[in-house]
C-alpha cells in the first residue's frame, strides 16, 4: 500500500497558492484515477483508490503546512505504512516553474511541511518535487510561495498536473526514473535544478491532448477564478 500525500494549506483563501500545487497533483490523479469521495480523517482529507496494481491511500493535511506531519503520521500508523512507501508531492523553489525532481530522502531545504513531515516519520519517504520558481531573493519567498498563481502559469501548470497523472502507475510503483521520464516527455521539458531569478521562467511547454487539457484547464480556470480573501498567513 502506498500513501500518496499532497501538501498545501486549506480552505478558498490559499486554493491557488503556489504553496498549494501538491494538494492540485494529488487532486488531479485522485479525479484520473476514480478514487473514492474524500472524508475527513487523520487530521486531513483522505481517500483510497487503486493505481495499476497498487492500493493507495491519497491524503491532504488539512492541519496548515508546518503542522503536515502530525496528519501523515497518523495514517501512516493506522495503515501501518513505512516511510519507504510514502510519496510526498510539494512545491520546490529549485526547481523552474513546470519541472520535477524525484528523491527519496535527504533534509527540507526550508520547507516546512518537509520539516514536519520529517519530525513524525523521519526523513526516509518520496519526495516529488513541483517547480515553482524562486522570486530571487529570500525576503521575497514567503509571499511568493503564498501569492496566487496566474492564469498564464496555466501553460506550465495544465501539462504539469496532466502528466502527473497519466504518470501515476510508474510513480506509485516507484519507478521514480519512468516517472520523471514520462511527465518530461508530456510537459516537453528536461527536468532542470537551481533556476537563476533572471531565467526563471520556462519556455512554453506543449501540453497534453486537447481533450485532457480542456478537462484540466476547465478545472484550472475555475480555481484561478477564486477570490483570495483576507485570512490567516499560514508558515511556509
Amino acid at each position: 500500500m502506498i500513501l500518496l500525500v499532497g501538501l498545501g494549506n486549506p480552505g478558498p483563501d490559499y486554493a491557488k497558492n503556489r504553496h498549494n500545487i501538491g494538494f492540485m497533483a494529488v487532486e488531479t490523479i485522485h479525479r484520473r484515477h476514480g478514487f473514492s469521495p474524500w472524508r475527513s480523517k487523520f487530521s486531513g482529507e483522505v481517500s483510497d483508490g487503486t493505481i495499476g496494481a497498487e492500493k493507495v491511500v491519497a491524503l491532504k493535511p488539512m492541519t496548515y503546512m508546518n503542522e503536515s506531519g502530525r496528519s501523515v503520521a497518523a495514517a501512516a500508523q493506522f495503515y501501518k505504512i513505512e516511510p519507504a512507501d510514502i510519496i510526498v508531492l510539494h512545491d520546490e523553489l529549485d526547481l523552474f516553474p513546470g519541472k520535477l525532481k524525484v528523491k527519496l530522502g535527504g533534509g527540507h531545504a526550508g520547507h516546512n511541511g518537509l520539516r514536519s513531515i520529517q519530525a513524525h516519520i523521519g526523513p526516509e519517504f518520496h519526495r516529488v518535487r513541483l517547480g515553482i520558481g524562486h522570486p530571487g531573493a529570500k525576503e521575497l519567498v514567503h509571499n511568493w510561495v503564498l501569492g496566487n498563481l496566474a492564469k498564464a502559469d496555466g501553460d506550465w501548470v495544465i501539462p504539469l498536473l496532466e502528466g502527473i497523472s497519466a504518470a501515476a502507475p510508474k510513480l506509485v510503483a516507484k519507478d521514480m526514473a519512468g516517472f520523471m521520464n514520462e511527465v518530461a516527455i508530456a510537459t516537453r521539458a528536461e527536468p532542470e535544478e537551481k533556476p537563476t531569478p533572471a531565467t526563471a521562467a520556462p519556455a512554453k511547454p506543449a501540453g497534453p491532448a486537447p481533450a485532457a487539457k480542456n478537462a484540466m484547464a476547465e478545472t484550472l480556470r475555475a480555481l484561478l477564478a477564486l477570490k483570495k480573501p483576507p485570512g490567516r498567513r499560514p508558515g511556509n
